[in-house]
């Protein structure tokens, strides 16, 4: 027995010598891989029936083999049909008492069978997801986790393996709609995230799996489901700009190549340059792929209304809570929903009677809901609902005896609220609130500026005629500006289109050979059967078609005959009043009104809109006039509205998906409190200067710093400027006594050196 065992103990030895052998001739090599073969399945077999009183030893020998198996199982298939079900066998069964090296050592190798294609993806994670909710260690669970991760990644590399995709998605979707009230769910709702941030999974599927985790009855199920809605977006993105900062991209192949040809020619060197040509092929590549359509998952509901009002029933206002949720996983939940009223212009008016016991100062985390409420605020939402909100925040919020964090606070939260539903604020309020832009406070100050200036564009007659301002009240007067009317949507329009349209009157740009010039360097993909011919001539079949005259022509005709025909107020101090008016000039008076109106519509709509089609030329200056209309809006006329600028442009510029932050409705009072002593302590230590943190000495000393870097000395003046003062009085006292002519001689001495380049003529060298 002794001389078996040592036997074995010298074959064990052999292994890898063995292995290397097999994948170079495994056909001579046979009999010694069956000889290995069985002597795992005899150990095997005792291992099973006696799993926990197999010694050291043998649990070591089992390992090596089991390796040694997987390794070279692809040499001999037929041989190895039934080791990938034996290995799924020992890891269903004795995954709780196996040992931790053997155990993980068995994981590889059902890993390794994948790579070699020996089993597929499919048969892989049905073994190792069920494994992943059963098994008590949790060293295993993250190693599990880790290869149904990287196994879906390299599924998904070359092309999206649908097939695999939905069935793992099914599992997923199953686990937590078939038990809602496990903590297993989880496992679910951590791999879609991570798929979803790496775009594997970017589909309505994944969205409907993290949908049912948001309503499951487990807190930490309900949370992970939230978060993904709230922030797996931005995760994604900020992952995709990660990915296209890479260092491939800073590969320098002239400067590679032109150190192969010049150095030694070494297996390394070529190997180096083989490597980095290989990357900036797969970054060309990359680069030259069509880019993929990535739809935020609060678009890819199927629901969102039933989706909204089912969280908004389950988790913020139960009959009976099935699922206990602390504070901060509620205003998660209600962050959810207000998005998705907001974004998708729900109607839930439950929702906001839900925010009134919470509007108020003492409220925990009161910026978080004030900023919910904003979210859920839209066009659509009647006004007679929200006007009660703006009043209970001003009542409670803005007054005189108010903090300035806590009036800044609610003036920002009803500007949100206003700058979504512009009717749900009355005049006497408005009035009211603006005043407080002369407050001491500078949070105050610009929150109250910031809807002065909201309702200068959306609301200017509720505002006191000194307070409309010049452009608002112009608007007034000549009808421009006009409050929208509950429920009315906009019609879509070319934005910047009227800055277009007043640069080509200015320019004198009207011309049709103008309008072709705009196309030369316009370049078309032409078809591959195109012969070059030119135009074709088509003969007509009798029909006469006049082209002589365009549209626009027949336009400038009819102005040009307008022009030449007396107007109206001509003719009647000529004394010249036509007999259309003369009887009925009170019918004919009543008349014009609707046309003057229907004349304004069609001023406010550009002609070029509906009269021309815009050349790429065009689209260039449009794109031009618009940054720079935007870059002069943006220029404060005076200092102290500068930020109240940056904060109209920031609010200009926010996208409707983008949420609202308890930080934007704090405001300045979020920075306008005085630092302490520790805090600044501790923010001027906060990273050092070597790691690229703050540095905080002098210009003087940075610049010593940079010359002493480079190499470089100092000036002669520099130098003069340490000298010792005592050293330097008796040539400034002979200075002084210098005579004219002396002086004359210096000064001409000096310019003659400046000439020739200094005391040692450099000039021109």
């Amino acid at each position: 027995m002794k001389r078996k065992l040592g036997a074995l103990e010298k074959v064990d030895a052999d292994l890898p010598n063995l292995q290397h052998k097999l994948k170079i001739d495994p056909r001579s090599y046979e009999q010694d891989f069956v000889n290995q073969y069985n002597q795992y399945r005899s150990l095997k077999e005792l291992f099973l029936q006696s799993p926990t009183t197999t010694d050291d030893s043998g649990i070591v020998r089992l390992r090596d083999l089991v390796d040694f198996v997987s390794h070279t199982a692809d040499c001999y298939p037929k041989l190895t049909t039934a080791f990938a079900s034996d290995l799924v066998e020992l890891l269903d069964l004795h995954h709780a008492t196996l040992d931790s090296e053997l155990r993980d050592k068995l994981v590889g190798a059902l890993v390794l069978l994948r790579r070699k294609e020996t089993i597929d993806s499919v048969q892989l994670l049905d073994t190792l997801w069920p494994l992943l909710l059963k098994t008590p260690s949790k060293n295993l669970r993250a190693l599990l986790f880790q290869k149904i991760l990287s196994d879906l990644r390299t599924a998904n590399q070359k092309a999206t393996n649908h097939k695999l995709n939905r069935h793992i998605q099914s599992k997923c979707f199953e686990l937590i709609v078939s038990d809602p009230t496990s903590a297993k769910g989880l496992w679910a709702v951590k791999l879609t995230r991570e798929l979803w941030k790496r775009q594997i999974w970017s589909d309505a599927k994944a969205v409907s799996v993290m949908k049912e985790a948001a309503l499951s009855q487990d807190a930490k199920v309900v949370t992970g489901g939230v978060r993904f809605f709230l922030g797996g977006d931005q995760e994604r993105e900020e992952a995709a700009a990660e990915e296209d900062t890479d260092d491939e991209g800073n590969i320098d192949m002239g400067k590679l190549r032109h150190q192969a040809g010049i150095n030694k020619k070494t297996g390394k060197r070529a190997n180096e340059l083989r490597t980095a040509a290989a990357k900036v092929k797969r970054k060309e590549k990359k680069k030259n792929s069509p880019h993929q359509l990535n739809f935020s998952a609060l678009h890819l509901l199927h629901d969102p209304q039933g989706f909204a009002e089912e969280l908004f029933q389950r988790h913020l206002q139960p009959a009976q809570p099935k699922v206990r949720l602390v504070l901060e996983q509620k205003l998660l939940v209600l962050q959810l929903v207000s998005r998705l009223v907001g974004l998708h212009k729900l109607t839930l008016e439950p929702l906001y009677s839900y925010f009134i016991k919470f509007l108020t100062p003492k409220q925990p985390s009161v910026t978080s809901f004030l900023a919910s409420l904003a979210q859920s605020a839209h066009s659509l939402v009647p006004p007679d609902i929200l006007e009660p909100l703006v009043v209970k925040i001003a009542n409670e919020f803005v007054s005189e005896a108010s903090a300035g964090e806590v009036a800044s606070a609610g003036l920002n939260s009803i500007r949100e609220i206003c700058a979504r539903q512009p009717l749900a604020m009355s005049d006497t309020l408005l009035q009211d609130l603006v005043q407080y832009r002369k407050s001491k406070d500078k949070g105050v100050q610009m929150a109250a500026r910031g809807l002065l200036s909201l309702y200068r564009e959306v609301g200017a007659e509720l505002l006191r005629k000194r307070d409309r301002g010049r452009d608002a009240a112009m608007g007034l007067r000549i009808g421009e500006k006009q409050t929208a009317r509950f429920g009315e949507v906009g019609t879509g329009e070319i934005e910047g289109l009227e800055l277009l349209e007043k640069w080509k009157e200015e320019q004198g740009i009207d011309s049709e050979a103008d309008e072709e010039a705009g196309w030369n360097n316009w370049d078309a993909e032409s078809d591959s059967d195109d012969d070059g011919e030119g135009w074709i001539n088509v003969e007509s079949d009798g029909e006469e078609i006049d082209i002589s005259d365009s549209e626009d022509e027949r336009e400038k005709k009819a102005k040009a005959a307008a022009k030449s025909e007396p107007t109206f107020e001509a003719q009647q101090s000529a004394g010249n009043t036509p007999a259309a008016t003369t009887p009925g000039s009170s019918r004919a008076t009543a008349s014009l009104e609707p046309e003057a109106a229907l004349k304004r519509e069609e001023s406010r709509i550009s002609r070029l809109a509906t009269t021309r089609i815009l050349t790429p030329a065009d689209l260039a200056k449009l794109n031009e006039l618009r940054s720079t209309a935007a870059i002069t809006a943006a220029l404060p006329a005076t200092k102290r509205r500068k930020l109240l600028a940056s904060q109209a442009a920031a609010a200009a510029s926010r996208h409707a998906d983008d949420p609202l932050t308890a930080a934007q409705i704090s405001g300045l009072s979020a920075h306008s409190y005085k630092a302490t002593r520790q805090e600044k302590i501790a923010m001027a230590k906060e990273g050092s200067r070597e790691e690229g943190g703050n540095d905080h000495r002098s210009t003087t000393a940075r610049r010593k710093e940079k010359k002493e870097s480079e190499g470089k000395s100092t000036s002669n003046k520099e130098k003069e400027r340490k000298k010792n003062f005592l050293m330097t009085l008796g040539k400034a006292k002979r200075k002084g006594k210098r005579s004219l002519t002396q002086e004359r001689a210096i000064l001409k001495g000096h310019v003659e050196r400046r000439k020739r380049g200094g005391k040692r003529g450099n000039k021109g060298q």
